[in-house]
């Protein structure tokens, strides 16, 4: 089928929203007619190349939401009509990393930057009659899709669609970084440094661990206020600004938790957030930064002596096929805020737009709403 699609071109180039043509699925893959599309930073990395595509163009989107509009062959336990998550990490469910129960590291993510589709190995997309790579191997910049149906989660119909987008990637990244990856207790003092979508839902997962104090850190004070109505206790501006009133408040403990959320990561981060991090602490670098960046700043001697963890965390260590669900029930019983998180929407053809508004700090997370028009 045709259909319209924003591609990127080349790097550091503006989306272009033109064109393309969808091919029907084949055996394991699904046509989902998309209601609306998450705008995450990670697909900022493309433009600026600090996450690596096998080449151009490339279709952008990864969070996702929508409802399923044709079957291929041999797809078990999802119908048409069904209303669906975008998964960015597929699980097949067998793969060593699967069995171990470690879905967020499946083995099919090996081909997540190629655009070779998962059941055949051939692209679904065309642009301009050449080959487009969907990120993530989903594409959501687009009102239709064609994915494996190891990226689809089914969800139940009562869940607004912008609601649903945001827990396909953001959400439970963020959400996992503080209750599973940090493991935040109650009583505890956390540090989230960057508060936008993946930062705030760090956040409200501290608050539901029980953290006696949350310390936000970001430079955009809109954002600081914002972090402070999710339930932090305090906000700054940098790290170093947060150093002595951190040592005050915790009676020189610091905070036994730091989660990076920064929209981009850099080297230097994990030091400044080690200092903040109290002895036997744990720092959670969930942020992502260029894949040639091999520098960090580290005091070895105090990593050591004070005993401090460093961990990597994709989508928050968690499995999607239990967290999306999870967390999309915590929000119908009111437990987890999402649509506070929902500062914009946006239509496709606004997409540079709203990234430009993400870049100026102005939103949590920007989302595009599909309408009859696009389909």
């Amino acid at each position: 089928m045709k259909t319209k699609g924003a591609i990127l071109w080349g790097l550091n180039e503006p989306w272009s929203v033109e064109e393309i043509e969808i091919g029907d699925p084949v055996a394991g893959e699904v046509q989902i007619r998309m209601e609306a599309a998450g705008m995450c930073h990670s697909d900022h990395h493309i433009v600026t190349g600090s996450m690596p595509m096998a080449s151009f163009p490339v279709m952008g989107g990864h969070e996702g939401s929508g409802v399923i509009t044709k079957l291929g062959p041999e797809v078990k336990g999802l119908e048409v009509g069904d209303h669906v998550v975008l998964s960015f990490v597929p699980a097949c469910g067998r793969c060593p990393a699967c069995s171990a129960g470690h879905q967020n590291l499946c083995d099919l993510g090996m081909g997540l930057l190629s655009g070779l589709a998962i059941s055949d190995g051939t692209f679904r997309i065309h642009a301009r009659g050449e080959n487009v790579i969907p990120m993530c191997l989903l594409g959501t910049f687009s009102p239709y899709m064609v994915v494996h149906e190891t990226s689809v989660v089914k969800i139940d119909k009562d869940i607004p669609f912008d609601v649903a987008a945001l827990v396909g990637c953001g959400v439970p990244t963020g959400w996992g970084s503080a209750t599973r990856m940090a493991e935040v207790k109650p009583g505890e003092s956390v540090v989230i440094m960057g508060v936008g979508g993946v930062g705030m839902s760090a956040l409200q997962g501290a608050v539901a661990s029980g953290a006696r104090q949350i310390f936000a850190i970001d430079p955009v004070p809109w954002k600081r206020e914002q972090a402070l109505k999710f339930g932090a206790t305090h906000a700054f501006e940098s790290a170093a600004a947060a150093i002595e009133p951190i040592i005050a408040l915790t009676n020189g403990l610091m905070a036994q938790k730091t989660i990076i959320t920064v929209g981009e990561m850099h080297g230097e981060y994990v030091e400044e957030a080690l200092l903040l991090t109290s002895k036997f602490g744990t720092c959670v670098v969930t942020a992502m930064g260029a894949m040639t960046d091999m520098d960090v700043k580290l005091n070895l001697f105090l990593f050591s002596m004070l005993q401090k963890d460093l961990k990597g965390t994709i989508f928050g260590g968690g499995n999607a096929r239990v967290e999306i669900p999870n967390l999309l029930a915590m929000y119908k019983s009111g437990q987890l805020n999402l649509d506070d998180m929902i500062t914009r929407t946006y239509s496709l053809e606004g997409v540079n737009d709203g990234y430009q508004d993400m870049l100026d700090g102005k939103n949590i997370r920007g989302v595009i709403r599909y309408t009859e028009a696009d389909w």
